[in-house]
């Protein structure tokens, strides 16, 4: 193929996670430890199957609540719980880490690093984290506000702490770190509001910087980094993509391959969103969306694949990757796979990043196909929205975001977190960057806003998700659940042929891995975003899950049909034969009495409004003030509410919260035009003190 890519000598015949060519690294060898979960996905290959089958097809009905953890707080709960020595870590939102006794779910320490909440400002998608990494005695996490911790893992104590971004830039950490031959591997998100990505390996035991990895170039007047900087900066052009940062970022998938001794990383969306403004001369603006494969130990480049080149709809690469050895034509090969945001699912030899397959693994209209000669998508020239707004699926969101696939070598599927949304993409030909406010990557127009219930619910109906049971080898569909709602949680896959996942509308649910029958679900009364694992302690099965709705979607995605109860604090649920029946949720969210006030202001100050509005509050607040839930829907402000809201927007009164002032980029008219669109939507939208009370 003509993707550009350079070849890794094949050194190996066979892979197996289980032969250990590392002796900095204990944790490679994971078959001698299958009653624990000490990996981001269980092993480096990230397929997140685990051996134990204790619990199966033909007992899962019998399994209840072994205890539970309330984390004492709501927003996103996205973590990948480790398990080590009968102690389970976790992370919960603002970066907190938990030490849980993972028998009995006792606390025995907690670490608050203390995240400025006004940094939750810069955070596109909520203030979540995805979890820790383990490596001899300490564990490692990110931090919202870019920092890098490492803490002793019995006490909680801090190791060291070092900042591994430029603070006067809107970085953010949400990811996993890896731990990866003695060093420890984090990346960053800020993809939305204007940075360049990289990814950065950091030494276990000291937290030195040992090197970084740019994956899209810098300014082209000044040095560059690396040979493949200056390659890349050849497939930029007619822009100044540095000023907005180019985008790129490493926000959380990652592998490795331990025999091939290569890290592999996905990138993700351009800064801003939309080609012509970042690179107007064209060009595939490598590296974004795209595969890449790295030495580990120098950070040095090996391939490539890019899933989306010349990236213009956040189709970003960061999803889930898996690891495998597939027969394919008669022939093992090595393959990395990938179900990205653009909708199709990749097949790929991760000996050189050649494409062996892809196919559309939900409906897709941006592009038709993938060329099998040049490994690019075909793009659809009628969903180019240049000139013409364009409805197009999938949107931002993707086909499949972050929540982790899962694959189960004895029924050969991998089983996707897929979801269909449309989206309306526009080019904003008025752009002006505007380095003071950050907000650069959303440079495309949500040209259709639902504004009324009769236009919410068609958006509605065309928004849903469902668990996908694909053959990666076939390339199709075996079966698939259909959910209502998108945005459900990631996934887990054993050998006692069960799939479990959590959905957005709060049920834990166990399915049959071959089949696809429901043999066991619970109410947890909470969405579900996070990957469940399992571990077995004194000879008895835990299956565990974190419940908390957040992330991208709660934010900005309230239907008539969302999540219930999205706003309860979230908890680690630990499920084992045997326990006790859960009891019933809490049915409903307390009501407020929301107060509209009279309003005189004509429809040039609500336009105003509605445009400020949609440039700084929608990330957490809704389209169309629309609110999700999770944070507090401007609808119903109360009294109180509307008589501190210019205290709130410009006076930071609610900072503590997380709700920064937006003094520095509002002025107090833009603020007072912001409130009289709010009042507006409340009106159009039926919202009174009376309806509120019925």
């Amino acid at each position: 193929m003509k993707n550009h890519f350079l070849v890794l000598p094949l050194l190996f015949l066979i892979f197996s996670c289980s032969e250990s060519v590392d002796s900095k690294n204990p944790l490679v060898d994971f078959n001698s430890s299958p009653n624990e979960w000490l990996l981001h996905g269980r092993t480096y290959a990230e397929e997140r199957h685990s051996p134990l089958d204790q619990i199966n097809t033909s007992n899962v009905d019998q399994i209840g609540l072994s205890w539970s953890f309330e984390t004492g707080t709501n927003r996103g709960h996205e973590t990948t719980p480790i398990v080590k020595d009968g102690v389970m870590f976790i992370t919960a939102p603002w970066s907190v880490v938990h030490a849980l006794d993972a028998k009995t779910g006792d606390l025995l320490w907690t670490h608050d690093p203390q995240v400025e909440r006004a940094w939750a400002n810069n955070a596109c998608c909520d203030v979540v984290n995805r979890g820790v990494a383990l490596y001899e005695n300490s564990i490692f996490f990110g931090t919202l506000d870019g920092r890098l911790i490492s803490l002793d893992k019995d006490t909680g104590n801090e190791n060291w702490s070092i900042l591994t971004i430029d603070k006067s830039w809107p970085y953010t950490i949400t990811g996993a770190p890896r731990i990866v031959k003695g060093n420890v591997i984090i990346g960053n998100g800020g993809g939305e509001f204007g940075v360049r990505g990289y990814v950065t390996a950091y030494d276990v035991d000291s937290g030195d910087e040992l090197w970084r990895f740019y994956t899209v170039p810098g300014n082209p007047n000044e040095p560059f980094e690396s040979p493949e900087m200056e390659i890349a900066a050849k497939t930029w052009s007619g822009g100044k993509w540095w000023e907005y940062g180019g985008g790129g970022t490493v926000w959380d998938s990652m592998a490795y391959d331990p025999v091939l001794d290569t890290l592999y990383i996905g990138t993700g969306n351009g800064s801003p969103w939309n080609r012509y403004v970042r690179s107007p001369g064209g060009g595939d603006n490598l590296y974004l969306s795209s595969i890449v494969a790295l030495d580990p130990d120098t950070g040095d480049y090996k391939w490539h694949y890019q899933t989306t080149p010349g990236d213009s709809w956040d189709y970003t690469a960061t999803q889930h990757m898996i690891l495998a050895d597939l027969e394919i034509n008669g022939q093992i090969r090595k393959v990395i796979m990938q179900a990205p945001k653009n909708g199709f699912f990749y097949v790929i030899d991760r000996t050189n990043g050649e494409l062996i397959s892809a196919e559309n693994y939900v409906p897709i209209n941006w592009a038709t196909h993938v060329d099998m000669e040049t490994g690019r998508p075909i793009e659809n020239p009628a969903n180019n929205y240049f000139n013409t707004p364009a409805l197009t699926t999938p949107g931002p969101l993707g086909g499949h975001n972050w929540q982790p696939m899962a694959f189960n070598p004895d029924t050969g599927l991998v089983y996707i977190p897929a979801q269909e949304m449309l989206f309306v993409y526009s080019h904003d030909k008025d752009f002006k960057y505007n380095r003071k406010t950050w907000n650069t990557g959303q440079q495309v127009e949500m040209t259709y806003l639902p504004k009324n219930p009769d236009e919410l619910a068609m958006v509605d109906k065309a928004t849903f998700g469902y668990l996908l049971a694909w053959d990666p080898v076939a390339q199709k569909e075996v079966w698939r659940e259909q959910y209502q709602r998108p945005w459900s949680g990631g996934l887990l896959s054993t050998a006692g042929d069960l799939v479990l996942q959590g959905t957005s509308d709060g049920r834990f649910i166990a399915f049959d891995a071959a089949s696809g029958e429901m043999l066991w679900s619970v109410d947890t009364g909470q969405g579900i975003i996070a990957p469940p694992i399992t571990y077995m302690i004194d000879e008895e099965q835990y299956i565990a899950v974190q419940v908390g709705y957040g992330g991208a979607y709660a934010l900005a995605g309230a239907f008539p049909s969302a999540n219930k109860n999205p706003a309860q604090n979230g908890r680690m649920l630990v499920f084992k034969l045997g326990g006790e029946k859960m009891s019933p949720p809490v049915q409903s969210i307390a009501k407020v009495n929301p107060v509209v006030p009279s309003m005189t202001t004509d429809a040039l100050t609500i336009a105003r409004g509605e445009y400020e509005y949609h440039e700084h509050c929608q990330f957490c607040h809704g389209a169309g003030v629309i609110g999700g839930g999770v944070i507090p829907d401007l609808r119903y402000l109360d009294e109180v509410g509307h008589k501190t809201f210019l205290g709130v927007i410009l006076g930071g009164m609610h900072s503590e919260k997380g709700m920064a002032s937006f003094k520095d980029v509002l002025s107090l008219e833009q603020a007072n035009q912001i409130q009289a669109y709010i009042i507006s939507q409340a009106k159009l939208t039926g919202v009174t003190q009376e309806a509120a009370e019925d």
